[in-house]
């Protein structure tokens, strides 16, 4: 079992940059893909981020590539997403998620394919 803890985030001017940082505990971190999803209120939760176990491989949804960065640190069991030239419609509450897998290489994109789920964290981007 994994346990996910999110950090970072508030307010943050338009253009400006925020880290967000999700602590793992439990034996299974470095067994699992982790990903980075968003939801705005009355909308479905969103893709943003995806990093294979091994840390070897990364995904970006469209709207937040080249701006985002996510990277994880197995020794440590944390995962962070880095977030720069944010824009208003980056507003959302940020989840970071975890997937058991035996597969080093493999990433997921949807909600229902993670098992664990941090509480998430807001991210206000003023305009």
């Amino acid at each position: 079992q994994v346990q996910l803890v999110e950090s970072g985030g508030g307010l943050v001017q338009a253009g400006g940059s925020t880290r967000l940082s999700c602590a793992a505990s439990g034996r299974t971190f470095s067994s699992s893909a982790m990903g980075w999803f968003r939801q705005v209120s009355g909308k479905e939760r969103e893709f943003v981020a995806g990093l294979s176990r091994s840390g070897s491989r990364t995904y970006y949804a469209d709207s937040v590539k080249g701006r985002f960065t996510v990277s994880r640190d197995n020794a440590k069991n944390t995962v962070s997403l880095q977030m720069n030239s944010l824009e208003p419609e980056d507003s959302a509450v940020y989840y970071c998620a975890a997937r058991y897998t035996s597969s080093h290489g493999s990433i997921w994109y949807r909600p229902a394919e993670y098992d664990y789920w941090g509480q998430g964290t807001q991210v206000t981007v003023s305009s």
